[in-house]
């Protein structure tokens, strides 16, 4: 299979952030847009991403993985980037059991998020809301 030596591309969406992670055989090294995970910031971003490296166990340090993201908001980077990260290793390694574990934890790791925001239309200063009348 020369995919395997090649490397696995898997994509996670999140609002208007669109991620693409890169899984290789390695040694478990994570970067995100060339920045290792370990320096990440801010820090509540840096745990939302590695919720899918910690629930495979050790599984993940035999694979590189390297993740380009852009769009969004740093949550909804975060959310992308741990929904390709899931994906992907789902896809490495070909188990249902942890495609199950991970859809028990957060079904949103491997189907996704629909929501986005809601267009602004005309008559108002937002999606629904209206300007005031005034009778008087």
């Amino acid at each position: 299979m020369p995919a395997r030596k090649l490397g696995l591309i898997a994509v996670g969406k999140r609002k208007t952030a669109i991620a693409r992670a890169l899984i290789k055989p390695g040694t478990g090294v994570v970067r995100i847009n060339n920045v290792p995970l370990e320096i990440w910031q801010p820090e509540v971003a840096k745990w939302k991403i590695m919720e899918p490296l910690l629930l495979v166990g050790d599984l993940w340090k035999q694979v590189d993985i390297d993740v380009k993201v852009r769009g969004g908001g740093f949550m909804g980077q975060a959310e992308a980037v741990r929904m390709s990260i899931a994906r992907g290793l789902v896809n490495w390694f070909k188990s249902s059991r942890l495609k199950k574990l991970l859809i028990n934890y957060d079904r949103s790791m491997i189907a996704g998020d629909p929501r986005k925001k809601e267009m602004k239309t005309f008559g108002g200063p937002g999606a629904r809301r209206r300007r005031q009348k005034s009778y008087r």
